[in-house]
């Protein structure tokens, strides 16, 4: 054998004995599984869960060092946190958030949980808690509020998996409702347990009330008719409400609103039209 044929037959046992190795290490090497076929682990609730026969019991814990800044600004709009959630009451569009965002952060720096009884608003301090009432049906839930949003125009609050199931509006995905704060008294007790309450035997659902986006208020009459007027001349059904006893203010509404989207186009035609205020009346 010359020598240009030894390395030619000294290269081939070469390649085949890499071959060998590279086959052999190919059969015992686990396999690697396509990202799309990978089994997700279920989601484990983060904090205690509610007893289906009960609700959360309001107690008095510390301001968040985290997401109670004086205001903040998203997408352009300012919000104003307020100082304290005593006498909150609001009606409006909630909306509900689930698995995506299982496990991140909230504003106040605690992991989300789709299964706890929590909520986002835009301006309460966090945290604190509220009653919210489906208006349709007459369900309510107590939440803890400890995130910021919904930033979605018209939408008051964003529940949890849990409390929109509470209040029967998973499938819809949104629904009209009631916020109102809960504000517990007596001695702090930050770091206990999250406590609950035997709730009491829901009444029948009260029919649905007669909803109303209130346009504004005005102290000049006149002014209040010249709204009406220049809305109808929009398409839209304004009426001149009595004036509130109170502060005797003249309203201006739109009543008969029956759907969300019904709710979402009077808004945005609000809004073309300069009353960026206009929200849900409360009575």
């Amino acid at each position: 054998m010359n020598r240009l044929s030894l390395l030619r037959f000294l290269l081939t046992c070469s390649l085949l004995a890499g071959a060998t190795a590279w086959l052999s290490a190919c059969s015992s090497a686990p396999r690697r599984v396509a990202p799309e076929v990978q089994q997700v682990p279920p989601l484990q609730s983060t904090q205690p869960a509610t007893p289906a026969d009960g609700e959360l019991i309001p107690r008095i814990e510390a301001r968040s060092a985290q997401g109670n800044p004086p205001f903040y600004q998203v997408a352009g709009k300012r919000y104003t946190v307020l100082a304290s959630a005593a006498g909150y009451r609001e009606r409006g569009v909630a909306s509900w958030y689930g698995r995506d965002f299982h496990g991140k952060n909230t504003s106040n720096g605690e992991p989300y949980d789709m299964y706890a009884m929590t909520a986002a608003h835009k301006t309460l301090p966090l945290p604190c808690y509220a009653r919210v009432t489906n208006l349709s049906n007459g369900r309510s839930v107590v939440v803890r509020v400890n995130d910021r949003g919904p930033f979605v125009s018209n939408r008051v609050i964003d529940l949890s998996y849990s409390a929109a199931s509470r209040l029967d509006m998973i499938r819809n995905g949104t629904a009209f409702v009631e916020v109102e704060a809960l504000v517990p008294s007596g001695p702090m007790s930050a770091g206990a347990p999250l406590g609950v309450q035997a709730a009491e035997a829901a009444p029948p659902p009260p029919p649905a009330p007669l909803l109303a986006v209130q346009v504004g208020a005005f102290g000049e009459p006149a002014n209040a008719r010249a709204t009406v007027t220049r809305l109808q001349s929009a398409g839209l059904a304004a009426t001149v409400a009595a004036p509130d006893a109170r502060s005797r203010l003249t309203r201006v509404r739109i009543a008969g609103i029956a759907s969300v989207e019904q709710f979402d186009r009077i808004m945005n035609q609000l809004r073309t039209l300069g009353f960026p205020d206009a929200r849900l009346a409360t009575d």
